[in-house]
């Protein structure tokens, strides 16, 4: 029996219904989203850390809030389930991680190329051998360019916050694209932590395929158009043309979504001391550590400010070279070996030797604030020498 909830506008689920203090961890987080965002099906397939929140999730089938849910066989054949639950018109729901993620790659840039407002979650790990179940967010490099939306949370209150609001963006007709919400694997999700929840009893709006720019599958009213043939099965001029032109509308839809980050989740980043000239720029948990080192540089003297990126794409570009013109230095903490996120802010803006990659941590490593804070005093040493250090 289905649950009895009130369909609410987006923004007062998000910003005007009272909320309570729950102690809960980035697992249950998720499936407090999913139990809020009015979802029609979810498929499920285990893989640490993510299987706990697919689990609850299955309990809040059993519960009456989803009309259908299932094990899959492996995790591209759950990617694909959803697909076709999306084409169908449902609004869907799933979440992997790590090795899962890189099983089902395929289906990441088919949902983007198809249109379907998917939301995934992942729950990032190691992916390399030696094998690592350990927190890690490489696999985050390698969906940049799938033609997903990605957000990065910091902790279980951006998790549950950023699963619902990634709905209310997806969903409109003018972006209508997969949105990926991301976390670093056990820090979040294992961990418990105070996060403010809604009431039970309300749930985002219906979704509503009527409004969504591509026409949706239906078996009743041949005919039905599985793919756009003949132009993408010749080999010539035309064909080409038209891939690559659908190809510039996933970007541009992408684009067309900064306007509802904007209005849903406050903007793509967060900048603290703007006025600061140095700053350490971070997403996800790497976030939650340079808050402690900046509370440790201050401590000895350094101001140094923080932009939290919560946008992986679209990618704040033009906002992160704003709050950076008067920088005189850029430190990147990240979870990963590759650094991907320093590679993306070098690329944004002028003078990029302004930028220090690190420090870096992967295969379960953590991130203690010395890390951090040795890093900016290393890069002030090497640029302005010692006296800087303390200024």
């Amino acid at each position: 029996m289905a649950r009895q909830q009130r369909e609410v506008d987006p923004e007062y689920l998000f910003f005007e219904a009272p909320r309570e203090q729950v102690f809960i961890t980035g697992s249950e987080a998720v499936a407090e989203a999913v139990k809020r965002g009015n979802v029609d099906m979810a498929v499920a397939y285990p893989i640490t850390p993510q299987s706990e929140s697919m689990h609850l999730i299955g309990d809040l089938y059993a519960q009456g809030y989803l009309k259908d849910y299932y094990r899959g066989e492996n995790e591209f054949a759950v990617m694909a389930a959803v697909h076709g639950a999306s084409l169908g018109g449902g609004r869907v729901f799933t979440a992997t991680c790590g090795p899962g993620t890189l099983r089902a790659m395929e289906m990441f840039p088919v949902w983007a190329g198809s249109r379907q407002p998917i939301v995934c979650a992942f729950m990032c790990r190691g992916v390399s051998l030696p094998p690592s179940i350990q927190p890690e967010n490489i696999e985050m490099a390698m969906l940049l360019d799938t033609g997903m939306m990605m957000f990065h949370a910091e902790d279980a209150q951006d998790f549950f916050d950023m699963i619902l609001r990634a709905y209310a963006i997806a969903e409109q007709p003018d972006v209508h694209l997969p949105a990926g919400v991301f976390v670093d694997g056990f820090f979040v999700t294992h961990t418990r932590s105070a996060v403010m929840l809604p009431p039970e009893d309300i749930k985002l709006p219906a979704y509503d395929p009527r409004r969504a720019p591509v026409p949706t599958f239906d078996m009743e009213t041949p005919p039905m158009r599985i793919i756009r043939d003949p132009l993408l099965n010749k080999s010539n001029f035309i064909s080409y043309l038209a891939n690559a032109s659908w190809h510039q509308e996933i970007i541009a839809a992408a684009e067309r979504a900064r306007k509802y980050i904007r209005r849903y989740m406050g903007g793509l980043l967060e900048v603290e001391d703007p006025f600061a000239k140095i700053f350490l720029a971070a997403s996800g948990t790497a976030v939650s550590q340079s808050r402690e080192a900046i509370r440790v540089l201050k401590d000895e003297g350094i101001q140094v400010g923080l932009i939290k990126i919560k946008s992986i794409r679209p990618f704040p570009a033009e906002e992160i070279a704003a709050a950076t013109a008067h920088a005189e230095l850029i430190v990147v903490p990240e979870f990963n070996m590759g650094g991907w996120l320093a590679r993306e802010i070098k690329a944004s803006v002028d003078n990029n030797r302004r930028v220090v990659g690190g420090p870096r941590v992967f295969g379960g490593m953590t991130m203690p604030a010395e890390l951090i804070v040795n890093e900016v005093k290393n890069a002030l040493r090497d640029r302005f020498g010692a006296e800087r250090t303390n200024s």
